[in-house]
């Protein structure tokens, strides 16, 4: 994976990818909640959902709302192994590592952090 800025730089120029934000529903409950529990739901999520090597419902598995971990999969390419594989090379039917894991986890909480602090 590119680094966190890169991955970030890149998904703002997609007309789709930059399309989502948090509203401002989310951002409380954010605020609500804390970085370091949005960051424990980005991780359990992430080996729930996309960490398997086969996922049964692979490209439907994430809402397009409910959770603003859920948003930043869409926003950041991250919600299902097609976009992972088509943005970042990941191999679709393997399992994720735990390095591969806390990329996601952290691309995913840098683009939630930006959101939080934009008005």
């Amino acid at each position: 994976m590119q680094t966190r800025r890169q991955a970030l730089q890149k998904l703002k120029r997609s007309k789709f990818r930059s399309s989502f934000h948090l509203k401002d529903k989310d951002k409380e409950y954010v605020r609500e909640k804390g970085m370091e529990t949005i960051r424990s739901h980005a991780d359990e999520i992430i080996r729930k959902r996309l960490a398997p090597a086969v996922i049964p419902n692979d490209g439907k598995q994430t809402p397009m709302k409910g959770h603003p971990v859920f948003i930043a999969q869409h926003a950041c390419a991250c919600c299902c192994r097609g976009c992972l594989h088509k943005w970042y090379k990941v191999d679709e039917h393997t399992e994720l590592s735990e390095i591969q894991i806390d990329k996601i986890t952290n691309l995913l909480m840098a683009w939630i952090e930006e959101e939080m602090n934009e008005k």
